[in-house]
């Protein structure tokens, strides 16, 4: 069990150090949480840290159960096998999809504050998050990364079920995962402190990281 997404953070750098100061390499986390596990590897590593937005699609009636998940430039990824278990019409999966892509815009102004989409071409991107669960926004990310053509996807994820696990890592060059526990119930389960990061929060880490970076070129 981690203390904290600082702690997380600190032993993922660890297994990534042979990345530090790497002049081809980004960090793209996923808010929330996953900032907060990044800030820790943007400062171990001396790598830049950026963001990528990405939401998960919910069922109709239960909006935590991941159909699937959106990225910022387009990219959708469906989890076939809850699609399977119902009953929904292409206009109902347009109209999910359309929600969470007005989010998407939301985050991206906010947290970009008028950036553009990092360049990643022929660039080592390393996807962080806070952990995985059914894994849909990770795997929409990787979707909208490869987009980029870079030279290598590398996924960072502190903890995540077997199952999850096994998918990620077809999909990403390199994974490193801390913790595959069994039985795997939340990502919540695995840190003793688990809140919520706030919006404010991710621009201080963002704002932050891109300072200490600046500083120590």
């Amino acid at each position: 069990m981690f203390r904290n997404r600082q702690e997380a953070g600190e032993l993922l750098a660890e297994e990534l150090l042979p990345f530090r100061n790497d002049p081809s390499a980004i960090l793209l986390a996923l808010p929330r949480g996953g900032v907060a596990v990044a800030y820790q590897l943007s400062l171990a590593l001396r790598l830049p840290l950026d963001v990528l937005i990405t939401r998960k699609i919910g069922a109709p009636d239960n909006p935590e159960y991941a159909l699937g998940a959106v990225g910022e430039t387009g990219a959708v990824y469906w989890n076939r096998e809850a699609l399977s278990g119902l009953s929904l019409t292409e206009r109902q999966l347009s109209a999910a999809v359309q929600a969470q892509q007005k989010e998407v815009v939301r985050r991206v102004a906010l947290y970009r504050q008028g950036r553009s989409f990092p360049d990643l071409h022929d660039r080592t991107v390393i996807l962080v998050d806070d952990g995985l669960a059914t894994g849909a926004t990770f795997f929409a990310s990787v979707a909208t990364v490869r987009q980029a053509n870079p030279r290598r996807v590398i996924g960072a994820i502190p903890v995540g079920p077997r199952s999850t696990v096994e998918v990620a890592r077809k999909l990403v060059d390199q994974l490193v995962v801390l913790r595959i526990p069994d039985p795997f119930y939340a990502v919540g389960n695995f840190y003793r402190d688990f809140g919520q990061v706030e919006d404010r929060e991710v621009l201080q880490y963002l704002n932050l990281a891109e300072e200490a970076f600046i500083n120590k070129s």
